[in-house]
């Protein structure tokens, strides 16, 4: 990423977030906060431009931005009910779930982190919309490759103690040891703590068409100064989770996405190959 710059990959899912609040029923994810967060995110810009929102590409985006938040929000949900009351969401981007907060989350800290230029210009586009912060929302300027994640988070209020994280559309962009540094501070947060994460599979691992896009998508990101740097295969993340201390690993599979957020759906929405998530719990 540029210095200075905000991450040019966190438009994307706000964009196609708001997408689906306009053009899919029923809806995965309810967020109507993303609509007009941003002016390409607005109702006007999206019906412009429903030709490319219709495209096989646009419509794949689309599932797997709102499956992968909708699955961690799902998770988030579980946590509460055991008594997690803190929140941590990596490279937020434009995450709007502060905003929109259940009940459930009343009572969690939340901390939204991100690279300090993405993060300066997001909370400028959630003032422009006239989203005053929550009062149980801290913003946190966050490098996950400078080795000192426990120490920092702490500085701004995080305590040692059970937390949920999300890292979404994170880890391919971190180096390996950045990977396996943040799940094992997850799990030092002690019993019942959680993650949530995506992750690209190796090429290998991939067929056909997902193979394809997940090809171009690391070929774009990379003419934007933002180059995939891990790509794992799910056996390598589940002994990364043990060895880390964590006691269950759920994997969600395209096969179990399918069951359990697409099923029965007419519109084309599916979920995708090259971007999976999984869920580890301590």
């Amino acid at each position: 990423m540029e210095t200075g710059r905000p991450s040019r990959t966190l438009l994307a899912p706000a964009i196609r977030r708001a997408a689906h609040q306009l053009l899919d029923t029923p809806l995965i994810l309810e967020d109507p906060v993303a609509v007009g967060l941003v002016p390409e995110a607005g109702a006007n810009a999206i019906r412009a431009g429903l030709a490319e929102h219709q495209t096989e590409e646009s419509i794949l985006l689309r599932s797997l931005f709102v499956m992968r938040s909708r699955f961690a929000e799902d998770r988030l949900a579980e946590a509460a009910a055991r008594g997690v009351r803190q929140y941590l969401i990596v490279g937020a981007g434009l995450d709007t779930f502060p905003w929109r907060q259940p009940d459930y989350a009343r009572d969690m800290h939340i901390f939204l982190a991100d690279h300090v230029s993405s993060l300066v210009w997001t909370q400028e586009k959630f003032w422009e919309r006239g989203l005053a912060k929550p009062g149980n929302l801290t913003f946190v300027p966050l490098d996950l490759e400078d080795g000192r994640l426990g120490p920092h988070l702490a500085g701004f209020g995080f305590l040692a103690q059970p937390a949920f994280c999300s890292a979404l559309g994170v880890t391919q962009y971190l180096e390996p040891s950045a990977v396996e540094a943040l799940l094992r501070f997850v799990a030092s947060l002690g019993r019942g703590s959680e993650i949530v994460f995506s992750y690209v599979p190796r090429a290998q691992d991939l067929e056909g068409a997902d193979r394809d896009f997940a090809e171009a998508s690391a070929a774009r990101t990379e003419r934007f100064g933002e180059p995939w740097k891990a790509r794992f295969s799910a056996d390598e993340l589940h002994a990364l989770l043990f060895a880390a201390g964590f006691g269950e690993v759920s994997h969600l599979t395209p096969e179990h996405a399918w069951q359990r957020y697409f099923a029965g759906r007419a519109d084309g929405l599916r979920p995708a190959s090259w971007e999976q998530s999984i869920a580890a719990v301590v």
